[in-house]
C-alpha cells in the first residue's frame, strides 16, 4: 500500500509540474503578444495600444481611442497579425506532434509528407498562370489552390500507402515520393513563368508571411485549427500507446490504421488551412514536439497542450523579429524559423551523439 501511494504522489507531483510548465508558456506568450503589438515600424507604443485595444473592447468606459491611423495600425493591422501567427504556430506543432507521434518518427514533418511542396504548386499555379480552383474569386484563389492541393497530396500519400498496407514507414516513403513530384512540378512552373515578378512573387510565398493576415483569415483558421487540436487531444491515449508499437496497440484494442489515418487527416487539415494564408512556414512544426517533450515528457496529454504553446510564441516571435530587425524591411518569417530551426537540430544531433558515446 505504501509503495502505490508512493506512486500515486509522484505522478500527482509530475502532473503539477507539467500543467505548472504549460501554465508558464502561457504567461510568456502573453508577454510576447504584448511586446510584438507595442512594436514595430510606424507602431505606436504600448500605452496608445492598450487605450485602443480597451476603447474596442469596453467602448462605454474612458479610455482614449487614439488617431485613425492608431486605430488602423493596431485593430486592422497589428492585432490580426499577431492572431493569425498564435494560431498558425499552435496549428503547426500540434500537427507535427501528432504526426510524429502516429508514425514514430521525430522528423516527420509537412515538409517530409509532401504536403508543403503541394502547397506550393497550388499556389504557383494561381500566381503565374491564374489558374486554380474557385477561380471566379480572385481574392482567395491563391488560398483555395494551396489548400486543395495540400489535402490532395496527403490523399494520395494514404492512398498509396494503402495499396501495401498503410503502416509508418509506407506513410512516410510515399510521402517522400509525392514531395518530389510536387517539387518537381513547382520547378516547371518557375522555368515556364512568362514573368520575373511571378516568379519572385512564388518565392515569396514559400517563404512564408503575415503580411497579408486579416480579421477574415483568423476568422477561417481559428474554427478549423481549434477543431482539429480537439479531436486530436481526444487521441492523446490512442497516440500514447501507438508510441509502443502497431503490434502492441492492436494487442490492447486499439485501432492503429483508424488512429493512423485520423491522426493524418487531421494534422493534414489543419496544416493546409493554415499554410494556405500564411504560405509555407518551416521547422514550427519540428523545433516545438522537440522543446514540449524535452520539458514534460512523450505524454500526449500534456505533450500537445504544450507544444501548441511553445509553436504559438515560437511563431509570434519569429513574426516580430521578421518584420521589426530591419524596418522597414520585412522579412519573410520562413527565413526567421529557418534560422532558429537549423542550429536547434544540429545540437540535438550533437547531444544523442554525445550520449550514445558515454
Amino acid at each position: 500500500m505504501s509503495t502505490a501511494a508512493e506512486l500515486e504522489t509522484l505522478y500527482s507531483k509530475g502532473k503539477s509540474r507539467k500543467v505548472l510548465a504549460i501554465f508558464s508558456i502561457i504567461i510568456v506568450l502573453f508577454l510576447t503578444a504584448v511586446v510584438s503589438v507595442s512594436i514595430g515600424a510606424g507602431s505606436p507604443g504600448f500605452d496608445e495600444a492598450f487605450n485602443v485595444i480597451m476603447h474596442r473592447l469596453f467602448s462605454s468606459l474612458n479610455f482614449d481611442p487614439g488617431s485613425t491611423v492608431t486605430q488602423i495600425i493596431i485593430v486592422d493591422l497589428r492585432l490580426p497579425r499577431i492572431a493569425l501567427a498564435i494560431i498558425a504556430g499552435a496549428g503547426l506543432a500540434a500537427s507535427g506532434a501528432v504526426m510524429q507521434g502516429v508514425l514514430r518518427n521525430p522528423l516527420v514533418s509537412s515538409y517530409i509528407l509532401g504536403i508543403s511542396s503541394a502547397a506550393g504548386f497550388g499556389a504557383a499555379l494561381a500566381i503565374v498562370f491564374q489558374v486554380g480552383i474557385l477561380a471566379q474569386y480572385a481574392n482567395y484563389v491563391t488560398v483555395v489552390n494551396a489548400f486543395f492541393f495540400s489535402f490532395l497530396a496527403m490523399m494520395l500519400v494514404l492512398g498509396i500507402a494503402s495499396i501495401r498496407g498503410i503502416s509508418s514507414e509506407t506513410v512516410i516513403l510515399a510521402g517522400v515520393a509525392v514531395g518530389f513530384l510536387f517539387s518537381a512540378l513547382l520547378s516547371l512552373i518557375q522555368f515556364l513563368a512568362p514573368e520575373h515578378e511571378a516568379v519572385r512573387s512564388v518565392v515569396f510565398w514559400l517563404l512564408g508571411s503575415f503580411q497579408k493576415a486579416s480579421w477574415d483569415s483568423v476568422l477561417i483558421t481559428l474554427p478549423v485549427v481549434v477543431f482539429c487540436i480537439i479531436l486530436m487531444l481526444k487521441q492523446s491515449w490512442d497516440l500514447n500507446v501507438m508510441s509502443l508499437g502497431e503490434d502492441v496497440a492492436t494487442s490492447l484494442g486499439v485501432n492503429s490504421k483508424r488512429v493512423l489515418l485520423v491522426s493524418m487527416i487531421l494534422g493534414t487539415l489543419a496544416t493546409s488551412t493554415i499554410i494556405s494564408f500564411t504560405g509555407v512556414i518551416g521547422f514550427i512544426c519540428l523545433i516545438s514536439p522537440h522543446l514540449a517533450r524535452m520539458i514534460i515528457g512523450s505524454d500526449h496529454r500534456f505533450l500537445l497542450p504544450c507544444c501548441t504553446v511553445i509553436g504559438a510564441c515560437l511563431l509570434l516571435a519569429s513574426d516580430t523579429v521578421a518584420r521589426t530587425v530591419m524596418p522597414p524591411v520585412e522579412f519573410p518569417v520562413g527565413i526567421i524559423t529557418s534560422l532558429l530551426g537549423v542550429p536547434f537540430f544540429i545540437y540535438i544531433l550533437l547531444s544523442r551523439r554525445r550520449q550514445s558515446w558515454g
